[in-house]
């Protein structure tokens, strides 16, 4: 529910007091049984809530969905979610005249329309390999999903140094870095010593044996001499492109 609207309709005498006080008594939740959506989400923190969607059902999904765009959501985004789930949702939503879009490499679902992109300025995703990309695009399409725009800068990793300098220029000039590398995670340090807009490093769960699924990375990345830098958890890409989204519309 917009609530916005809703007093403008109460102070037009479109709605009466008595509508109102009953529409508000339905926030900020509804006990659906297996979740309770959180519709004052966006009112208290300016983004509306996110639907982590490994280990619900396709149905709960839909349904949850459903509910969030009943109540005046514009668009919900679900991360972590199978392409079963994804079809069975998409054709749902598709009956009822609902755009929904799906991205199987980073598992990130959105239903409606991505919002025009009003940050302040661009979010990079800089990846040390090819193998981040899952992570980077988790980060990336939920940077997009929350109206920002994003630039990709893939596999640059520090064994080729040169393939991230040759995007210096981008990399100073965006207003958050999202750093995403497994094996030892040098690349958060290498981004932080060359731009002075924060750098949110990202540890992946690429690397060998002893990387320990992403633990040296992190390890690494939260010994970062690199003033500026902050690190999320491991494989988190959708925490980081809500940080840097939060970052990106400070004024």
């Amino acid at each position: 529910m917009n609530v916005r609207k809703l007093l403008e309709n109460v102070a037009a005498g479109n709605v009466s007091v008595e509508q109102a006080v009953l529409e508000l008594k339905k926030e900020p939740f509804e006990d659906l049984g297996f979740a309770k959506p959180d519709y004052h989400r966006a009112i208290r923190q300016g983004i509306a809530e996110v639907i982590y969607g490994e280990g619900k059902t396709q149905k709960q999904i839909k349904e949850i969905v459903e509910k969030f765009m009943e109540n005046g959501q514009k668009n919900v985004l679900i991360t972590r979610m199978k392409k079963e789930a994804a079809k069975f949702v998409s054709e749902k939503l598709t009956d009822r005249g609902i755009p929904f879009q799906y991205e199987p490499l980073s598992r990130i679902g959105i239903a409606g329309e991505i919002p025009e992109a009003d940050g302040l300025g661009e979010i990079a995703v800089v990846t040390g390999g090819t193998s981040d990309m899952p992570v980077a695009e988790e980060a990336a399409l939920t940077a997009e999903a929350l109206g920002n725009q994003v630039v990709r800068i893939y596999d640059v990793g520090v064994a080729g140094l040169h393939r991230l300098l040759s995007h210096a220029q981008t990399l100073m000039e965006a207003k958050v870095v999202i750093a995403i590398a497994g094996m030892e995670g040098a690349l958060a340090s290498v981004v932080g010593g060359l731009v002075e807009c924060p750098v949110i490093a990202v540890p992946t769960s690429v690397g060998y044996g002893a990387a320990f699924e992403g633990l040296s990375a992190l390890l690494s990345m939260l010994n970062s001499c690199a003033s500026g830098v902050s690190v999320v958890n491991i494989d988190n890409g959708f925490g980081a492109g809500y940080m840097a989204s939060l970052i990106n519309h400070i004024s």
